[in-house]
């Protein structure tokens, strides 16, 4: 395929970008690279509870039959200096373009359009995982660029239970394996919901989350209104495609922790759980309760990596995961520059 036979368009309508379901869709299954992130599910979500009127630029590359080869999910940001940044926020893990696999010509032809559209805006695509699809048009891009450090992430192999305690030394392993043997013993369940059971499980995780870490630092956004709006129009759809899974914990026939789990083809992460603190009252190492249920599943599930997402907290640290950190990418025009080494200057700062 040549690059004349592409062509391009930009989106800047909710109801636009909520018809590109279906094609999106099945993009996003020929980028290998893409993570439950990218998924239209949670982007046209998002854009619902946290876009800005009159903001949204969807650019998309197709094939001179209409097939859509290359999308990049954008926003006008409002600041100091016109910045284009990837849909997804400060929620989002990894925010990302799709790139089809097939079509190597769609890498360049997006950085083009992805210039055209910033206008002279700077472009400041957030959280990239190393490997992403953006740093192919990263590479493509004609014009000043700056490849910053982002958010460190841990990542861990996804094996088994067992695999993972080979990790770790054999003292360690060793007080694992009699928390695990506790868990058994009070006889908590796990159990994945179907995806009509997903708006009244997201409630009750969203309700022991609350209770958790009640007195103590909640991340705010987490306990919001439009978040939990996301939540319930993004997740069920997503578990009904296989790109998330939630798992409800019961004891005595009670739900005592609930777990969202977002998957794509290459890796899973837990992204969001909720836990009654009367099981810290009985010495149960949640943590453990939920990386056994992850391990588990994402192994079956044929993925390589079963991810940590953003964070380097102490309790993933008992597991000797690998330090992976994401990147974030500033492209701009040739008469944009100045701008760009604002923008990277500012980031060096912080």
């Amino acid at each position: 395929m040549s690059a004349g036979a592409l062509r391009t368009e930009v989106c800047r309508d909710e109801e636009g970008f909520g018809r590109l379901a279906a094609e999106w869709t099945a993009l996003y299954g020929r980028c290998s690279s893409a993570t439950p992130f990218q998924s239209h599910s949670w982007l046209h979500s998002w854009w619902l509870s946290y876009g800005r009127p009159g903001a949204l630029r969807v650019v998309l590359v197709r094939r001179g039959d209409g097939a859509l080869v290359a999308a990049a999910p954008l926003t006008r940001v409002r600041g100091p200096l016109p910045v284009l940044t990837l849909l997804g926020g400060s929620i989002t893990d990894f925010t990302d373009v799709l790139l089809d696999d097939g079509c190597p010509e769609a890498a360049p032809a997006l950085a083009r359009a992805v210039a055209r559209a910033a206008r002279g805006a700077v472009v400041d695509l957030r959280e990239v995982r190393p490997g992403a699809a953006g740093e192919r048009v990263f590479a493509h891009w004609r014009g000043p660029r700056r490849r910053l450090p982002d958010s460190l992430c841990l990542e861990l192999p996804a094996v088994p239970m067992e695999g993972l305690l080979e990790r770790i030394p054999s003292g360690k392993a060793q007080r694992v394996r009699a928390k695990l043997r506790k868990l058994d013993a009070l006889g908590i369940d796990a159990r994945v919901v179907t995806g009509e059971e997903v708006p009244a499980a997201l409630d009750r995780l969203l309700a022991l989350h609350r209770l958790q870490w009640q007195g103590r630092g909640v991340t705010a956004e987490h306990t919001s209104e439009r978040f939990a709006q996301h939540l319930n129009r993004a997740v069920r759809p997503m578990v009904e495609r296989g790109d998330a899974m939630v798992t409800e914990f019961r004891l005595a026939g009670d739900v005592v922790a609930a777990d969202l789990t977002l998957m794509s083809p290459r890796l899973a992460g837990g992204y969001l759980y909720g836990a009654d603190p009367e099981l810290r009252a009985r010495k149960v190492d949640v943590a453990t309760m939920l990386l056994r249920h992850g391990a588990r599943e994402t192994s079956a599930g044929g993925r390589a990596t079963l991810s940590m997402l953003r964070g380097s907290e102490p309790y993933k640290q008992h597991w000797r995961p690998e330090p992976v950190r994401n990147r974030r990418l500033l492209l701009a025009g040739p008469g944009t520059a100045p701008l760009l080494w604002l923008r990277a200057g500012a980031a060096g700062a912080r």
